[in-house]
């Protein structure tokens, strides 16, 4: 963690091109940290980044980067990638295998030139070798041991012993297991690549009566942005003319579009159908929905999980044990056993090829860059590794009821009056609402103006009561309106009507949320207020309960009755209502001691002291709602609850992956060990070894990317 001084000192950000794998991107990191004038650094090698905390140039960055050739350019300075051929761009490694095969062949077939043979195979172990050799000696006289310190050591030493032919294979399969390892990590990173490249750079916009083509950075809030049918949409905005559908499968993840027209919210990078729409600009390019999800999944690839933490623990400690290991195979058996030099050293240089950690340090991150830009591309934003390893070791699982297991656009189903006028009084209900942020208020306010009510009266001292309603003043006459609740705790004399006390409870065990308006002495109108249930929420409770979790809990501020209705609908196992948002965040902790790792899923608003507290806390609709993207760890960005079985599946099958890439490669190194006892470990059955361990955990990796919601109904 950077220090203190962060918070004064500037940070800047670089993207970095040139990684070939983790440890090379730490050696960079340190060497930044030691430049004058930098307080503190940070790479994230999922992103090829790297933070920056004070001052310094990029021509200091690039020195500290020579080791490997690294090119630096600011984060948000375009990077125009040379696309060079293949076969140009490993040039080297051709080279050196051809200069390999040449010295067999000249060995085998012609005794009298064999003296070529040393010298082929040294100039094959020179071109392909060289930048290793030349780094790594390097690093070897500043006492700085790496995982190509031990590859660096055991080609030295196989030419030392006149191994020459072994050197130069050791060589060239290292070099041929790097290039793969780029190509397997790049591949992982395309998933954000492919995000960056979703939005328009430029737009067609209206200034003062013209229309001018301008890019994304000279856009201002407030511009009229023009988008014609088939185009991308190149900044967020509201509709202010036009109707449409629009495919918002790059940024929510829905697989049909969605019907755009005048007030609705559209974003940037999401493709216009056949309307011609005008977008009043409401946010600048680097804040538009589409940056902040690149942003923060760039941000949670830098995040080290629990799995990836214990990796880089151990590989501190595992290299110099490996090359304290192999002195030891080198000269115990000739000292102490009288066993053969010549054959000890090779079997000692032999396991230092084989110890070689790129498959154990790789394992984990590959895996958690490929899972999260999975997610991403699949509608679901998730903040860093930890949550998403979290995800998959859940016990049970609270959901907050409207707009989470309901669609959250409740309707006025009932209104019961008591002696006025019905108009009047939905009128006053509808002024009292319009400062509330309670979602049933919204339905109250459709109904009035549907109805064409009169909202020009005077509201004075509003105020909220949490979770139980609202009181205000409208036309200098105090009203309430809220639960049957409050008006008891008032201790309204109509309340204890017997008709009205039925009335009530015939709502609520319809499944009906009954809100009363009244003044501290009498009840003047029920409102029934119903919430549509969401198609998908029976099925993922039945999903999340075949997948293994213990419990599901409905958290709710509505009424029992109310509750029970809706929850005995979906199959929830418990329902507890009539909360206020203290009352779930102290359910949460209680779950939390009961069942170790629970889930909280809300809208990130109301719910946010309980998303906090829960394990993983999980928003809906990220989408366009900066709180929902904030107060989460997992952000759903579209209102689809069928993506949770979907997480759950994801993160089940990474920890799976990543155990399983652990286990071989740690297995494969105590098999390579076991076969120096007898003496059949060799050079190039090491370095066999290591490329095939560091392939198969690379591309066992890339297999997290055919994760799709469609097959998350199987239990992994």
């Amino acid at each position: 963690m950077a220090p203190d001084d962060q918070n004064t000192e500037k940070k800047n950000v670089y993207r970095v091109q040139g990684f070939t794998c983790t440890n090379c991107a730490g050696i960079f990191e340190k060497n930044v940290k030691k430049l004058p004038g930098v307080q503190d650094a940070q790479v994230n090698f999922g992103a090829s980044k790297i933070s920056v905390y004070g001052s310094t140039t990029i021509e200091d960055l690039e020195r500290a980067g020579a080791f490997e050739n690294l090119k630096i350019t600011p984060e948000k300075q375009p990077i125009v990638e040379k696309k060079e051929p293949f076969l140009m761009k490993n040039w080297k490694v051709l080279v050196s295998s051809f200069l390999l095969i040449l010295g067999y062949f000249l060995g085998k077939q012609y005794v009298e030139t064999s003296f070529l043979q040393p010298f082929l195979y040294a100039a094959s172990m020179i071109v392909g070798g060289y930048e290793l050799f030349m780094k790594e000696i390097k690093n070897l006289f500043r006492l700085q041991f790496d995982m190509n310190t031990l590859m660096t050591v055991a080609i030295i030493g196989a030419a030392a012993i006149g191994q020459w032919g072994e050197g130069a294979t050791v060589v060239i399969l290292f070099a041929i297991s790097e290039v793969l390892e780029r190509y397997s990590m790049e591949k992982a990173r395309q998933s954000i690549r492919s995000l960056m490249d979703i939005a328009p750079k430029e737009a067609l916009i209206r200034r003062d009566s013209k229309e001018i083509t301008l890019t994304v950075d000279d856009i201002q809030v407030g511009d009229i942005m023009i988008v014609k049918p088939g185009q991308k949409l190149a900044m967020d905005g509201i509709v202010i003319k036009g109707t449409t559908t629009i495919n918002q499968a790059s940024i929510t993840g829905e697989s049909l579009p969605v019907a755009k027209a005048l007030d609705d919210e559209v974003f940037a990078g999401t493709l216009n159908g056949e309307g011609l729409l005008e977008v009043r600009v409401t946010k600048t390019v680097d804040d538009t929905t589409i940056a902040k999800i690149i942003h923060l999944v760039e941000e949670a690839q830098a995040e080290r999980a629990p799995s990836q933490q214990f990796v880089d623990r151990f590989a501190t400690y595992y290299t110099p044990a490996i090359m304290t290991l192999a002195f030891g195979v080198a000269v115990i058996p000739p000292l102490f056993f009288e066993a053969i030099w010549g054959k000890w050293i090779y079997e000692g240089l032999a396991l230092l090829v084989v110890g070689c950690p790129c498959a154990l340090v790789i394992s984990t991150p590959v895996a958690i860059v490929t899972a999260i830009g999975n997610a991403a591309k699949n509608g679901v934003l998730i903040k860093g590794g930890i949550h998403l390893e979290e995800a998959g070791s859940l016990s049970a699982v609270a959901f907050d009821k409207t707009g989470t297991l309901t669609k959250g656009l409740p309707q006025v189903t009932d209104i019961i009056t008591f002696g006025n006028n019905e108009d009047d009084l939905l009128a006053v209900a509808a002024v009292i609402e319009k400062g509330s942020q309670h979602p049933l208020a919204s339905a109250i306010l459709r109904r009035a103006d549907h109805l064409g009510a009169d909202l020009t009266r005077t509201v004075e001292e509003f105020q909220s009561i949490t979770g139980k309603g609202v009181k205000a003043k409208v036309n200098n006459e105090l009203y309430y309106m809220g639960s049957p609740q409050l008006f008891a705790e008032l201790n309204v004399l109509n309340l204890k009507n017997l008709e009205l006390m039925s009335q009530i409870e015939s709502f609520q065990k319809q499944g009906k949320t009954v809100m009363v308006l009244g003044t501290e002495q009498v009840i003047l109108a029920l409102i029934a207020v119903a919430d549509e249930v969401r198609e998908s929420s029976k099925n993922v409770i039945q999903n999340l309960h075949a997948m293994g979790i213990k419990k599901t809990i409905m958290l709710t501020g509505d009424n029992r009755a109310t509750a029970e209705a809706i929850s005995k609908r979906l199959g929830v196992m418990e329902v507890k209502a009539e909360l206020l948002p203290q009352n779930k965040l102290d359910y949460i902790k209680e779950l939390r001691k009961d069942y170790g790792k629970i889930a909280m899923i809300g809208d990130g608003i109301n719910d946010a002291p309980a998303l906090a507290a829960s394990t993983v806390g999980i928003a809906m609709g990220g989408a366009g709602t900066d709180t929902a993207i904030e107060t989460a760890d997992i952000a759903l960005m579209a209102d689809d609850l069928d993506k949770l079985p979907y997480i759950i599946s994801l993160s089940r099958k990474t920890l799976a992956i990543i155990k399983q890439n652990i286990t071989f490669a740690l297995g494969i190194k105590l098999l390579a060990i076991a076969l120096i006892v007898p003496g059949w470990l060799t050079l190039w059955l090491a370095i066999f070894a290591d490329m095939g361990a560091t392939l198969i955990v690379t591309l066992n990796s890339l297999r997290l990317l055919k994760v799709h919601k469609s097959n998350t109904h199987r239990q992994i």
